[in-house]
């Protein structure tokens, strides 16, 4: 299952992004009147961990987002584009972009698979799927944009072609092999240095939702409807980030990972020392109500938590949520409800915390995106549950 995102800064470099329909409360995201059709020559650019269920069982929750990540850090640098749509699906991600990027994508996803590989123990596999193959199946790429914050807005994808476009990768056909030993891509801005965020409601729980067997589209947008009304119910809609952001970590757990990602071996050293003294100076502005000339740690924290990234809709809804008992009793009772009357498939995983991966090209710059993963398996755990169910 694929899950696509897009941030935009202020002014869109795209003509097709910046004409893109906007909306504001996120019970539109069902609405198919919001969505526009990517263009004829793009293409979309897809890739995910292999075997991340076994790594995540393991422990290694924070490498498997670092990787997924990475894809979206790694080609986004490389075109040059913030505003390109993409999805960071916890062990995966997937990018869209112009076809004439054709040969600096391919390049930066051989890159990304090759440091995955050598630095962090993992295998990456990625695939480019045009557009005119996704729509010769009888399946699109529609586009709409959800205004999470004043800087950032999130795409939400309908129409089929990303869920088939990770399949045909999956299947391995429009594979893209992995660079040679020692190339390395651009992950500029990847970073990870927030604690994980305990529950404060009750449980951090993600959800998968996708349409059923019936294909009753119109049903499923009364249950994506229902759920988002129910999550709702709890403060900030279920939002797992406190409103005033996470708290910081002087040792992040992704501290090593962050160096291999911006620092050749002999000067790791130097990039983990720049990190802790940055995080502790942060911290001891926060504390005390300081400024580091023209950055405010109190409203760049609160900037964390109004972009952050927890839920959004593509092919199916996709949320990781504070809840309590009682409400994820409802959501549950009403997707099994919908489940047993062929209206949808879901998958569900439960957690006590979630976890934050970022991407941040300055800290002055308010468009940083933060995404949100359940800390304990999230969404892969989340997707294995709906694979058992139906083949996604």
């Amino acid at each position: 299952m694929c899950y696509l995102m897009l941030m935009e800064t202020a002014a869109a470099s795209d003509p097709f992004v910046a004409s893109l329909p906007v909306f504001a409360k996120f019970e539109s995201v069902a609405d198919i009147d919001n969505y526009r059709p990517l263009p004829d020559g793009w293409a979309l650019a897809t890739a995910d961990i292999v075997g991340s269920t076994k790594a995540i069982e393991a422990g290694r929750y924070k490498t498997v987002n670092m990787a997924g990540a990475s894809v979206i850090s790694a080609l986004l640098n490389a075109l040059g584009r913030q505003d390109l749509p993409f999805v960071f699906g916890g062990d995966g991600a997937l990018v869209a972009f112009p076809g004439s990027a054709l040969e600096i994508t391919r390049n930066a996803l051989a890159a990304v698979q090759r440091w995955v590989a050598e630095e962090l123990g993992l295998t990456l596999r990625a695939a480019i799927v045009p557009i005119k193959d996704i729509r010769a199946q009888g399946l699109d790429v529609r586009v709409a944009r959800f205004q999470a914050s004043e800087a950032v807005f999130y795409a939400m994808f309908a129409g089929g072609g990303g869920s088939w476009a990770e399949a045909e990768m999956k299947a391995g056909r429009y594979r893209i092999d992995p660079a040679p030993a020692g190339a390395r891509p651009d992950l500029t801005g990847l970073s990870c240095r927030w604690n994980p965020i305990e529950a404060r409601h009750g449980e951090i729980v993600s959800i998968i939702a996708i349409p059923g067997v019936s294909r009753d589209l119109r049903g499923f947008q009364f249950l994506a409807s229902d759920i988002i009304a129910l999550a709702g119910r709890q403060e900030r809609d279920g939002h797992p980030v406190p409103v005033n952001g996470p708290g910081y970590s002087l040792l992040p757990a992704g501290l090593d990972i962050e160096a291999r990602a911006t620092a050749p071996p002999g000067r790791r050293w130097l990039s983990k020392l720049w990190i802790v003294f940055l995080m502790t100076l942060t911290a001891v502005a926060d504390r005390y109500g300081w400024t580091i000339g023209s950055f405010d740690p109190k409203i760049y924290k609160r900037d964390v938590a109004s972009n952050s990234d927890f839920r959004k809709f593509d092919d199916g809804l996709k949320m990781t949520i504070d809840v309590d008992a009682d409400v994820l009793q409802q959501i549950e009772n009403r997707l099994k409800q919908a489940e047993e009357a062929g209206i949808c498939n879901y998958g569900l995983h439960r957690q006590k915390s979630a976890l934050m991966t970022c991407l941040v090209a300055s800290p002055l710059q308010r468009d940083h995106v933060h995404f949100i993963d359940g800390a304990a398996g999230g969404y892969a755990m989340a997707a294995a549950s709906l694979k058992a169910k139906v083949p996604v």
